[in-house]
């Protein structure tokens, strides 16, 4: 008997270990909810330090810290962190002072990143090729930097991995800004994060790279961040820059997917939005202001959503050849959405939407629903290729200077015809509170607006201030709900 109760007490205490141990382990049960890892640490290691008043020396402790960040990242091992302690750290040399980290593990990510409170500046000169360099890592972490030029001096790349494919990156709460090239330059990435950063007044783009070898660039988030003044700094000066098509975002053929969302892409002497990338998925976003074209999409499962388009020529009068959203491919029978997205217009003179100009005879399919077309400039329909299978539901038109609201091949649809196209579209002033060209605008409809409860119910579930939709007895037309 005695026997019996000291293996059931043993047995007992077997369970409740091994519950314990599994409460803790972090491994995640059915009904669980996966959490967002691009906010919570990978792992736990050993964590060193960097300062200003450091000595490369020391043993890299908060109260004996290594003084160049790039010695540091050197010593990282898998589950490290390295915390760059708040002040200014200056970048001259190739190989002394471009950080280069180790790549982590799936399981012991490698996180290099600001003091809390106190973000560090990296700062850039003698046409240094960028600070951080990622070619061929992965599984790394890069947080709360500021990466800009030493008082105007030439520097090139903020972060670049041009060389060999990047592998699972996260980079988040960084500063980019006054670089002569990129903000962010890479070839062939897979599995990267770009959440809450500022990437700014880059010489020849915000975010970009060129063409990669290894399918460019796949499995992206960009994610509340702004992308925006490419091309207004260069070389110390106001630009612009020594490319004459800076963007935003804006990058070479690849498999994709990309997501871009809550970002904003303004003022860039380029476009707002370049994708050459199949499945682009761009929503709850804003692109305004740009001088070139708003957004412009090749490949094919690429759809536009919630987002607002506004501001082309940057409130510079001349006529050029840009247009708010472009829709070009070379790949048959490729599929294309603007669903709830509101375009607004002033500058006028070419299309407000122009659709496979370039590949007048490649078929595509491409579904417009629930989405606003304002031209308020002269001489600026929507064109559409013969070869495009249009299925356009709800949407509503304002081109008062326009002959045309819609070239749709050989046929031309005035602002009375466009009814004739049936699936509740209409013509007619929008009434946006503020609209406006080359400054910020309000595009939130007026009460009055025709566009209120009269969309389809094949909407998104909120707008893009995330209002749940619909709020009236149906869903509004554009990319906000009234």
């Amino acid at each position: 008997m005695r026997k019996l109760l000291a293996w059931a007490i043993v047995l007992i205490i077997l369970i409740s270990f091994f519950a314990f141990s599994s409460f803790f382990s972090g491994e995640k049960k059915e009904g669980q909810e996966a959490k967002d890892t691009s906010s919570l640490p990978i792992s736990k290691g050993s964590t060193y330090y960097v300062s200003p008043d450091g000595s490369n020396s020391n043993p890299g402790t908060l109260k004996n810290p290594w003084a160049k960040p790039s010695y540091g990242a050197k010593r990282l091992k898998p589950g490290n962190t390295l915390i760059i302690r708040g002040g200014r750290y200056l970048l001259s040399d190739f190989e002394e002072d471009v950080i280069r980290p180790a790549s982590g593990t799936s399981k012991a990510w490698i996180t290099i990143k600001g003091e809390d409170g106190k973000q560090p500046t990296l700062l850039g000169k003698n046409n240094l090729l960028t600070a951080i360099d990622l070619s061929g890592k992965h599984h790394l972490r890069i947080e709360n930097l500021e990466i800009t030029n030493d008082k105007g001096a030439s520097f090139r790349d903020g972060i670049e991995a041009t060389g060999s494919k990047a592998n699972h990156l996260i980079l988040k709460d960084l500063n980019v800004h006054h670089v002569d090239e990129f903000g962010v330059n890479l070839a062939d990435v897979n599995d990267l994060k770009i959440i809450n950063s500022k990437i700014t007044y880059c010489g020849f783009g915000a975010v970009g790279g060129p063409e990669g070898k290894d399918g460019g660039w796949t499995n992206i988030l960009i994610k509340g961040s702004n992308l925006s003044y490419s091309g207004h700094y260069y070389q110390g000066k106001g630009g612009p820059s020594a490319y004459d098509r800076p963007d935003g975002f804006g990058i070479e053929p690849s498999n994709g997917p990309i997501e871009i969302a809550n970002t904003i892409a303004e003022h860039n002497r380029g476009d707002g939005i370049d994708s050459k990338s199949k499945n682009t998925y761009i929503h709850h976003s804003i692109v305004a202001n740009n001088f070139a074209d708003g957004i412009k999409l090749w490949g094919t499962g690429s759809k536009v959503e919630n987002t607002l388009i506004y501001g082309r020529g940057d409130n510079d009068s001349q006529t050029t050849p840009w247009s708010s959203i472009v829709i070009g491919t070379e790949d048959k029978d490729a599929d294309f959405q603007i669903i709830n997205t509101t375009v607004d217009d002033l500058l006028g003179g070419n299309y407000i939407m122009h659709v496979q100009y370039d590949n007048l005879d490649t078929p595509i399919n491409l579904t417009i629903r629930n989405s606003i077309f304002s031209a308020r400039g002269e001489r600026s329909p929507v064109f559409l290729a013969d070869s495009v299978n249009l299925t356009m539901q709800n949407n509503l038109f304002f081109m008062p200077k326009s002959e045309n609201v819609l070239v749709y091949g050989n046929k031309n649809f005035t602002s009375s015809q466009i009814l004739k196209l049936k699936s509740a579209n209409k013509y007619g002033n929008p009434l946006f509170i503020k609209p406006s060209s080359g400054k910020k605008g309000d595009y939130h409809l007026q009460s009055k607006s025709p566009a209120i409860n009269t969309g389809s119910s094949k909407a998104p579930s909120d707008d893009l201030d995330g209002n749940k939709r619909p709020k009236g007895e149906r869903f509004d037309i554009g990319a906000y709900e009234k």
